[in-house]
């Protein structure tokens, strides 16, 4: 189990994001050349100079390190792209990590961008290779559907009741987000209005899905005894992981669709390098992949933040409110910020940065001392995950 250490801790000093809304005025050279720019700025004294070397996260907006080079206007510098589903934000925040943990290099730069409004298609894109047949072939909306009757028939919940909890998951981060001036929708939403949305896959309303958009998102990040040299504010990152799952569970019967279980692995090695025992009393707030709304109920428990089959009743309970025991999703999260594929895994480190430093304004969560930022990508019993524990001390 990969719970080591790395050589050097690590911190993020500075960060910038976009807002993820239809940017039909801008490319995506625009969006990243306003995420670095704020990035950057908010450090006097530091410039792209300063940095070593760049990670760029796109799943299909561009094809190699000139993804950033070019519009940062960028010579001599490594520039690495990197994608992973819709973990591509952390995975070029978690390669950059490991070039300074590494001691390869003094300073990076981890970036996310994508720019979906500009395809001729609505919904998420991407070109998948040759296959020979045999995968499944479904739409998101069709697969995390499934989530919903499996998680009610292992744990007994009525449909009512299942309704509710995944009907509350809308209205709570649609009401973050209504908070945030970089969500792409800021209004809030009713009850009423999420469940009788026109229904898209199961019992997936459009309510219950998140948003398609465009947006950019960037973080630099320093060795730990380094960081009082940029911010008197640094966050430290205190435990991470990342896990491929094999595809197993859709190729065989033993999968049932009431976890995923590649969260759970990467949730217990972070935790378990983050040095959190219990992260249902540690953790301050949480930033999750709620792509879909039985998402964020699944999710709840194979972070450890409800038992096993209580999740539903804790989100009815408002206890991942914004004012409950857990803030989670305190920006939105995908459902009300959006989910530009390649920027979302850093949206979400912004967030934890944000709320860590004390700088959310109304939605701030009080003395947060501990943030986990998981990301998810691919599809129920076929995915990859990635989970992060940060702290405002190291």
């Amino acid at each position: 189990m990969t719970t080591n250490r790395m050589v050097h801790d690590v911190a993020i000093v500075a960060m910038g994001c976009t807002p993820f809304r239809d940017h039909w005025n801008s490319s995506a050279d625009d969006l990243l050349v306003d995420a670095v720019g704020e990035c950057v700025g908010s450090v006097p004294g530091l410039s792209l100079e300063d940095v070593d070397a760049f990670w760029v996260g796109t799943q299909g907006t561009g094809l190699s390190g000139q993804v950033l080079a070019r519009p940062l206007r960028l010579a001599g510098k490594p520039v690495t792209r990197v994608e992973n589903y819709c973990a591509t934000g952390s995975e070029a925040f978690r390669n950059a990590v490991f070039g300074v943990a590494s001691g390869a290099y003094d300073v990076v730069m981890a970036t996310g961008v994508e720019k979906l409004k500009d395809s001729s298609q609505s919904g998420l894109s991407a070109t998948l290779p040759p296959a020979d047949g045999t995968d499944v072939d479904w739409t998101a909306p069709a697969g995390f559907s499934l989530l919903a009757p499996a998680y009610q028939a292992a744990h007994g919940v009525g449909d009512r009741d299942m309704r509710a909890a995944m009907t509350r998951v809308a209205v709570k981060n649609h009401a973050n987000g209504a908070l945030n001036e970089r969500a792409q929708f800021r209004r809030p939403v009713t009850a009423e209005a999420v469940e009788r949305s026109p229904r898209i896959a199961g019992p997936l309303g459009v309510l219950d899905c998140s948003g398609v958009s465009d947006g950019a998102a960037a973080a630099v990040i320093v060795r730990a005894e380094d960081a009082h040299r940029y911010t008197d504010r640094p966050v430290y990152l205190r435990g991470m992981s990342f896990v491929a799952g094999s595809g197993a569970g859709l190729a065989s019967g033993g999968y049932d669709f009431t976890t995923f279980p590649e969260v759970v692995t990467a949730a217990r090695q972070a935790y378990a390098q983050a040095g959190v025992t219990d992260p249902a009393a540690q953790i301050s707030l949480a930033e999750v992949h709620d792509c879909f709304t039985p998402t964020e109920v699944v999710l709840m428990e194979d972070l450890g933040f409800s038992e096993r089959g209580k999740a539903w009743r804790d989100i009815l309970d408002g206890r991942y409110d914004l004012g409950g025991a857990l803030p989670v999703n305190t920006d939105g999260g995908l459902k009300s910020f959006g989910h530009p594929i390649g920027a979302t895994g850093l949206r979400m480190m912004f967030e934890c940065f944000t709320q860590l430093r004390g700088e959310a304004g109304e939605r701030q969560v009080p003395d947060a001392r501990l943030a986990v930022s998981q990301n998810l990508g691919g599809q129920p019993g076929s995915s990859v995950a990635f989970v992060a524990v940060l702290g405002r001390e190291l």
